[in-house]
């Protein structure tokens, strides 16, 4: 039998076992995934609950692989959450173990990399329109991050400096709250989103965006949210609406502020609230604009979540030394 050369990444992030194959082309051979479990009524998982999950879940998808039909020639991890000094989970620690055991008994090198490479690379992969860009902004929207972040290409990874972002809860938190609070399961946000989409526009629900400069808080919005809900103030399609509409004027907001001093008005946007459909229109109409002419690039929603395709491909770049 024929075998595909391939690359094996792996990826354990607070909410997603996932490991994937590439071949040489980057093209996905397979790939395997599953969101952690979080009891109703949770907004989150203790690290020690998900990191028992993931020594669970890990070897249940590893011999789901076509392993027989492919020669591994790398494996790639993501150790840490963001490429920057400190930056630490333990959740990371169970993917990094078992990859550093599999390239081992393999005789093949390993690839360290991050989660939020794995995200931005994974854009790229999936991006929604045409993406060549040596130097972009990212925005990276999920339930643990929401930053801002001039990025250049290097080497197999990237340069990534974070100039924003939120001083408090991310996009997702802000999300995954109100929707827990209405009684919907975590994570929320298509849960959400789905509320959102059957609002009618006659309840006039708006909940400010807290911006100041490159810098965003979600915890006044969250508040706001809660207390309108506790009150049973407004539906809660109008709270779903008003709650995505806002993460999309506080994004909206904090990459103006960015052109205004001079960041690429090229922007690729990832993280598993960027999949949202609301958010993608709303900055769109507002950021491609003629009055900004910005180029607003969307990862596919299905590799917008936690996903180890993007920590393949990145693997996949350095063995072949190159950022092809």
């Amino acid at each position: 039998m024929n075998t595909s050369r391939a690359v094996l990444g792996v990826d354990t992030s607070n909410y997603c076992t996932s490991l994937c194959l590439v071949d040489d082309d980057g093209n996905r051979l397979a790939e395997e995934r599953q969101w952690l479990d979080v009891p109703q009524g949770e907004r989150g998982l203790q690290q020690s609950r998900a990191v028992f999950q993931h020594v669970r879940r890990l070897p249940e998808l590893f011999l789901r692989l076509p392993l027989d039909q492919v020669e591994v020639v790398a494996v790639a991890v993501s150790t840490a959450p963001r490429p920057q000094a400190g930056s630490y989970m333990p959740v990371f620690q169970v993917g990094t173990s078992w990859a550093q055991s599999l390239a081992h008994a393999w005789g093949v090198p390993l690839i360290k990399t991050t989660h939020q490479e794995g995200h931005i690379a994974a854009g790229e992969a999936t991006a929604d329109r045409t993406w060549n860009a040596d130097r972009f902004l990212a925005v990276h929207l999920s339930g643990g991050t929401t930053d801002l972040m001039d990025v250049s290409r290097r080497g197999a990874g990237y340069d990534i400096e974070t100039i924003g972002g939120s001083r408090d809860l991310h996009a997702g938190q802000l999300v995954d709250r109100i929707g827990v609070a209405m009684g919907l399961p975590f994570p929320s946000g298509r849960y959400v989103e789905e509320l959102a989409l059957q609002y009618n526009g006659q309840e006039q629900v708006t909940i400010p965006s807290s911006v100041d400069g490159l810098t965003c808080s979600f915890s006044g919005p969250q508040t706001a949210l809660l207390r309108l809900w506790e009150k049973r103030a407004a539906s809660k399609e109008a709270l779903a609406f008003a709650a995505l509409r806002c993460v999309a004027n506080s994004v909206e907001k904090l990459l103006n502020h960015a052109f205004d001093q001079g960041y690429p008005k090229e922007v690729l946007i990832v993280g598993g609230v960027a999949a949202n459909s609301l958010i993608r229109d709303r900055l769109r109409k507002r950021l491609e604009h003629p009055a900004v002419r910005a180029r607003l690039t969307f990862a596919d929603p299905r590799y917008s979540g936690d996903n180890a395709y993007g920590v393949a491909r990145i693997g996949l770049r350095a063995v072949k030394g190159c950022h092809g």
